[in-house]
């Protein structure tokens, strides 16, 4: 398969042009280039996302019951009362 010269790719723009518009062409092309270097990363194995700033921030947890007191898995309310 020859590849892909000038005139191949002038055409190829004009057809994307006609088909998307112009207002939804830079969106696509935005799309294609991360999903480029999504696929890029994980074929490195790097897993780096430029987009996410939200996983540096801490998460809180909530509290685990303690093991060595049973008393504190009870309920507040006998099973027998409603």
């Amino acid at each position: 398969m020859p590849g892909l010269g000038f005139p191949e790719l002038i055409v190829i723009l004009v057809i994307a042009l006609i088909v998307l518009g112009p207002k939804k062409l830079p969106e696509a092309g935005k799309s294609l280039g991360r999903g480029m270097r999504e696929f890029k990363n994980s074929l490195d194995g790097s897993h780096r996302d430029d987009d996410d700033d939200d996983d540096h921030r801490a998460v809180p947890v909530a509290p685990v019951a303690d093991r060595d007191n049973p008393e504190a898995e009870r309920s507040e309310t006998p099973a027998g009362r409603v």
